[in-house]
Formats: C-alpha cells, structure tokens, sequence
C-alpha cells in the first residue's frame, strides 16, 4: 500500500487528489497538508467529505512529515514546493509538483514568467514533465515530476501528432482556450466572485499568461522547431472543464483523412486520450470529472489551415487525475488504477 501525503489539501486540486484516492485501491492518504487549516477537521473543510475522511489538517512541514509517507503531492501555490525540495527529501519520498516549480527547464524562462525567485534550481534538469503520454518511461524512473499545467496538458494533446509529424508552421499556431472558474485556484478573488463572473466571459492573460513558455517548450520538444505561440485563455462561468481550440498553418497539402491516421496513431495505445469520431467536437461535458481528453481536428482546405480541438477537466486530468497517473507509473501499478471513473452528466 503506497502511503501519500498531500501539502495543500484544502485546496480544488488537493482536495480531488484526496476524492481519486478514496478510491484507489493500492493508496492511503497518511496526512492532510494545509497553510489555512492546521488543526481543523478536514471534513469541516469539505463537508463531502464527512464522515470519509476523519483526519485533521496538518501543517507543511515536508522535512518531518515525509518520514511518514512515500510520495508527496505538493498542490501549492508556485514558488513553494521549490523552496521544500532537498536532497533529504528526494532520498526519502518521491515528489508529484502540481505547481509550475518545475516544469520549465530553463530557470531565467521561469523567474521572468512568474516574477520569482527559483529556490532550488539544482533540481530543475532532473525533474521529469509528467505527461503520461509522451514522457511514460521517464516517469517511471524518477523521484520529482512536474505535473504539467491544465491548459498546457490540453492545448499540448490537442496539436501533438501534428506538430511530431512536421505538418504545421511552429510559429503559426494560435491557441484560443476557456476554462471554469476553478482554474483560478480556491483563494477569495473579487474577480471570481458570482456576479463577478457569471453571464460574463472574458480574456485574461492576453499575450502575456505564464502557461504560454511552458506550451512553447513542450511543443518545441515534440517538433524539433522553435514554437512560437498565441496563447489567449478566457474565463467562463462553470465550474470546471477546460476547451482549446487552436489553429496552424499547414506545410504541405494534405488531406483531412491523412491528418486523422496521424491521431489515431498517436493516441490508439492512450486510454485517457479519446480521438473523437470525424465531424464530433470535443465538449466540456462530456469529460466533466473524469481523467478523459477528447480531441479532434478539421481541415480548412479553403484557407490550408487545420483547427485542433481538446476538451477536459481541469482538475483531473489538468491536475489531480494527472498527479495519480504519474504516482501509478513511479510505483509500477497499472496506469489507469484509481482513475476508472466514467464522465459525470449531467
């Protein structure tokens, strides 16, 4: 039985790690991390918790408490688990980042996008980017995995069997995304407030939103090219579910038939990733609470552009779902373990 801790517990992503656990057979939560909440009842925190989880919420000590776990998620906010990792703690756990700590291999890329100071660079190069589907291997060999970003892992899905194949102009992508307010994290926000929000969709982060380097470098790894993007994230009133739509510019004629055997072969082996049947667009719907991708494309042979298409929860598989796949693979246990669970809906 693996036994895992969670730092930052109380929040959305921490606390679906706690719900996929629950129900994972070859898991067991031993401590309940939280900053706010150190000596609360975890189910006075989330009452859909009560009478499930009886533990109290225990501080971010990681240096004592990893001595008694084998894997840590950190669901914290960025700037902090790179402040815990040491070399005392990667002997004794293994560590499952959900923040951007380490997801970027380039320090200086990462201080300027996020205005901080890294706290412990020496680890950025070993850290492994845990997309389960591109960096399976890998994963299971390491000791800190980065859990990617939700809108990455989506936008990312969404355009790789294109961008590995050397159809689209790297530079020419554009990728039009919207996500649920819980995207935004659990803290009290005037701009997330009900009124706030609801009736209402905007943009945020336009040409400027820290996701777009960590995009860029994972779609420079799969195509061998510079990507340069325009990524625009907008905010819509629901709770979860992120949709990517993006656009490139294709290199060659091709047809749409020759593009979907490009998908299909990548995603054939992928349980999590679902290419959808020709002329069915992804929707958010349709994977609400599960750790499913929906993907799919079309072809605008008028223009010779194609349209790239991901629909999926942002807190499973854009977090939680996706920290437990990556668990499963460091500890050798069938991938999809814990993680079973069909779409809800309505």
């Amino acid at each position: 039985m693996i036994k895992a801790g969670i730092i930052g517990s109380t929040g959305y992503a921490g606390q679906e790690i706690v719900r996929i656990l629950l129900g994972h057979k070859d898991a067991e939560i031993k401590w309940y991390g939280s900053r706010s909440y150190i000596d609360k009842p975890y189910a006075d925190v989330f009452q859909n918790m009560f009478k499930l989880v009886p533990d109290i919420c225990k501080g971010e000590d990681l240096e004592a408490l990893c001595n008694e776990v084998d894997v840590v998620f950190t669901a914290t906010p960025q700037g902090l688990c790179s402040t815990l990792v040491s070399e005392s703690v990667l002997e004794r756990v293994k560590i499952i980042d959900l923040s951007a700590d380490f997801r970027i291999k380039d320090v200086a890329t990462y201080e300027d996008w996020y205005g901080l100071k890294h706290g412990s660079p020496q680890y950025i190069e070993e850290a492994v980017y845990g997309l389960c589907e591109i960096n399976r291997e890998k994963i299971k060999k390491a000791r800190l995995v980065a859990n990617p970003g939700c809108y990455p892992t989506c936008s990312f899905l969404s355009i790789y069997p294109l961008a590995r194949a050397g159809l689209i102009d790297m530079r020419s992508i554009i990728i039009d995304a919207k996500s649920g307010t819980s995207g935004a994290g659990r803290g009290a926000k005037v701009a997330n407030l009900f009124c706030e929000v609801n009736e209402s969709i905007k943009a945020y982060g336009v040409a400027g939103h820290r996701h777009t380097p960590e995009i860029e470098e994972q779609l420079s790894l799969a195509s061998g090219q510079k990507a340069l993007i325009n990524f625009t994230p907008h905010l819509v009133p629901m709770n979860r579910g992120i949709l990517v739509t993006a656009y490139a510019n294709l290199t060659k004629e091709v047809t749409e038939a020759e593009l979907r055997v490009l998908y299909e072969e990548a995603y054939k082996e992928e349980q999590f990733v679902r290419f959808l049947k020709e002329g069915v667009n992804p929707e958010t719907r349709w994977v609400e609470g599960s750790n499913y991708v929906d993907v799919n494309i079309k072809y605008d042979s008028r223009t010779n552009r194609v349209v790239m298409m991901g629909a999926m929860d942002n807190l499973v598989k854009g977090a939680a779902g996706q920290a437990v796949q990556n668990m499963n693979l460091m500890f050798g246990l069938p991938e999809n373990e814990g993680l079973r669970m069909p779409p809800v809906f309505p």
